[in-house]
Formats: C-alpha cells, structure tokens, sequence
C-alpha cells in the first residue's frame, strides 16, 4: 500500500511539473522578429525544461547574440537570458508572474534593465514580446513562427 501511495505522489509531482511548464509550450519553434533578421528558437529539453537562443543574421552568418532557458526551479518557472557582452556574461533569473493569466511576465525587478520580459500569444504562428524597465520604459515586438523545413 506504501509503495502504490508513494507512486500516486511521484505522478501527481510530475505531473504538476508539466502542466506548470506547458503554459511556456506555445513558444516551442523558431520566431522572426517582424522586419528584421533577429529569430529566438526554443527546443524541449531531455528533462522537460525550454531551452532557446536569440541569433541575427548577417552575411549568411548565425550569431548567437543570447542563449535562454525555461525551468522550473523550486517549484517556480524561471526564465534565464545570458548575454555574453552584458552583466559580465552572467545568467540573469527572471521569475514567472503566476497572477497573470493573459500572456507570460517573467520578472526581475532587481534587475536594471530589463525588469520584465513579456511573451503574448496572439495566435498559433504570431506573438508580442514586451521588454520592460522601470515605470513602463521599453520596447515590443512581433515575431512570427517560422515553418520548419
């Protein structure tokens, strides 16, 4: 009975886990950002967390300008940019805003810029993406999903 009652927790766990990280799901793909050659993809890992990159083009050329992460840590879902030029190439955690339903708002508001990274899901193939500082200062993006060869 102990071990049926111990097995029953584990997949309760696990499945709490999933579901946590499915409301990141849409995101899985390669978006354009709109009118540039900027593209972000995100892959599912082996162990069920997001992993992504932000790469440009130029000259034909892939340039990873950032490398990203989804997880769940603690039973929090982060969300982690590293950018080699900035924060002497430290991994900055940003933590999902549960109380938002609308669109994801991963947020550090000890962070100097940004402070919140926004991701909203217009429909299958098109989101917005927000870039916040302090008092609402940023920028926000299109990107579409680009179809797989």
């Amino acid at each position: 009975m102990k071990t049926l009652t111990s097995v029953c927790i584990l997949c309760l766990l696990l499945a709490c886990s999933e579901n946590k990280l499915s409301r990141v799901d849409f995101l899985i793909g390669t978006w354009k950002m709109e009118g540039k050659e900027q593209y972000e993809n995100w892959e599912l890992s082996n162990n069920k967390d997001l992993i992504g990159y932000s790469y440009k083009i130029k000259d034909s050329q892939k340039i990873i300008t950032e490398t990203l992460s989804i997880k769940i840590l603690r039973k929090t879902v982060i969300f982690e940019a590293t950018v080699p030029d900035q924060n002497e190439g430290r991994t900055i955690p940003f933590t999902l805003n549960n109380e938002i339903k609308d669109y994801l708002s991963f947020e550090n508001i000890d962070h100097d810029f940004p402070k919140k990274i926004q991701y909203k899901r217009l429909n299958n193939n098109e989101i917005e993406v927000t870039v916040l500082g302090d008092e609402g200062e940023g920028f926000s993006y299109k990107q579409l999903k680009q179809r797989t060869k």
